[in-house]
């Protein structure tokens, strides 16, 4: 069943604020390697992941790019919204599949300029993405590819409700943006020691004691930043009405069909 206070920004709503946007989440069906926006695109909706990872990458002229973020259940994509730009320079891919709760880009303004708790809590989740921006840049340039993929295999793992990864050696060397051989030989070492298993498009996790004795101080830091920040209860919420799923695996409540209407 799918609820959208398993997304812990939605959860931690007073019943009025969460009421206000109950009407306007949709439930969407995110696949592997879908592109929600793309850089300079114009962002039209934000997304709430419940048990999908979206993965922030910025993109270079020449085509290579890197993860400077992941968002998952704790947080939401498309800061720009209520930040005060509607476009970004980075792209937004699906990492892990799964679902989200679509908002469209109006609906999270209004709410943001209320002044309320939601406003409050989207400024705390964006200096808690901040912090893992800027960590994961000081990551990549002076720690081991070793310390780097424990770091991303631990907060991936923090985001999904099971030990195994469906994920590809290609696909996490393009978010750590190092060559795939470093993977393989960073995922040999750690299987070595017995803190993971991995097969063809499979990683699982096996120790995470070894992984967080392996991996440097950043996952720690991101890991508390996200928690000190985020720290609300969660408000128990009823799941929502929803209909049969429609093109691309949208599940629309009434009042979001009208909204889809209107943007198009």
């Amino acid at each position: 069943m799918h609820n959208p206070s398993q997304n812990f920004l939605l959860g931690a709503l007073p019943p009025a604020e969460f009421e206000r946007l109950a009407a306007h989440l949709e439930l969407v069906a995110l696949p592997l390697g879908r592109v929600l926006y793309e850089p300079g695109g114009q962002l039209l909706h934000a997304y709430f992941p419940t048990t999908s990872i979206v993965s922030l990458h910025y993109v270079m002229e020449s085509g290579a790019s890197a993860e400077t973020a992941g968002v998952g259940n704790e947080g939401v994509v498309g800061v720009s919204l209520f930040m005060g730009g509607d476009t970004t320079p980075s792209s937004a891919v699906v990492q892990t599949a799964g679902h989200a709760y679509r908002l469209p880009g109006r609906i999270l303004q209004q709410e943001f300029n209320r002044g309320e708790l939601a406003q409050r809590l989207l400024l705390r989740y964006t200096q808690a993405l901040i912090t893992q921006m800027t960590q994961t840049a000081a990551c990549n340039r002076h720690h081991s590819v070793d310390q780097q993929l424990c770091r991303w295999l631990l907060l991936t793992a923090d985001r999904v409700s099971t030990r195994e990864l469906v994920i590809t050696h290609e696909l996490v060397a393009s978010m750590l943006g190092v060559r795939r051989e470093g993977i393989t030989e960073a995922a040999g070492n750690l299987q070595s020691a017995g803190f993971i298993s991995y097969r063809r498009g499979h990683i699982t996790v096996l120790d995470r004691r070894g992984l967080e004795s392996r991996a440097c101080e950043c996952y720690a830091v991101v890991k508390r930043e996200i928690k000190r920040l985020l720290s609300d209860v969660q408000y128990p919420h009823e799941l929502l009405p929803l209909r049969a799923p429609g093109a691309n695996g949208v599940h629309r409540t009434p009042a979001a069909e009208a909204d889809a209407a209107e943007m198009s």
